[in-house]
């Protein structure tokens, strides 16, 4: 499973990026207002750092003004993806920025169904969040399950990425369950590199060391 870094700070996506764990970058309005930046040189600047995929979300609502922020977006960077919503105007929008050649992640999937439309549509990527799922007591990562069997079964080339992530703990169970990305916080990548016997296994060799370098 890949991983992609859900941040719109460069700081984050450059420690990151040198450590040789993320794949790509996703980002969203709320991501991109917190770093008080013009959001598209933003993440123009993030495209730039990065050689994977960069999602950059559309705002307008219906099909052909998607389309035209599709076309924008797509012209910033190479490497930029259209993250489109998962509606009726969404879906129209895929197909036509699919149809464009441009890359799409159809976002705020919940269900199977939702996933298996986009993909007809003709999305590059589909978001299933799940951690707003778990919040609601659903069982995300058997949906996770489910999608990747149905995209496999019938040979979609349509990636899933497992957004919305809360903890390490969904990270382990979505690449169990199949998801082919994950983009996960910061805090949580970091939270994924630690554990206390690793600490505990570093401090005992150094010790060790110390002794036999004094002698």
């Amino acid at each position: 499973m890949k991983l992609f870094i859900d941040t719109a700070n460069l700081d984050e996506i450059v420690k990151t990026d040198n450590m040789g764990i993320i794949c790509g970058v996703t980002t969203n309005p709320t991501l991109l207002s917190r770093e008080g930046h013009n959001p598209r040189e933003m993440a123009a600047k993030i495209a730039d750092r990065v050689d994977g995929p960069v999602s950059y979300e559309a705002v307008l609502l219906d099909a052909e003004g998607m389309v035209k922020e599709g076309k924008e977006i797509a012209a910033m960077a190479p490497n930029m993806v259209v993250k489109v919503p998962m509606t009726t105007e969404g879906l129209k929008a895929i197909k036509r920025l699919a149809e464009l050649g441009i890359k799409t992640n159809a976002t705020l999937i919940f269900n199977e169904n939702q996933a298996l439309l986009a993909a007809r549509a003709g999305a590059t990527y589909v978001s299933i969040f799940i951690g707003r799922l778990v919040d609601r007591g659903v069982d995300a990562i058997g949906i996770t399950r489910n999608i990747r069997m149905i995209f496999d079964t019938n040979d979609m080339d349509t990636e899933i990425i497992a957004a919305s992530i809360r903890n390490t703990e969904q990270v382990t169970q979505c690449a169990i369950a199949g998801a082919h990305i994950a983009t996960v916080p910061y805090r949580v990548l970091m939270e994924m590199v630690e554990h206390p016997l690793t600490t505990a296994g570093i401090e005992k060799f150094m010790e060790d060391w110390k002794k036999v370098s004094d002698k």
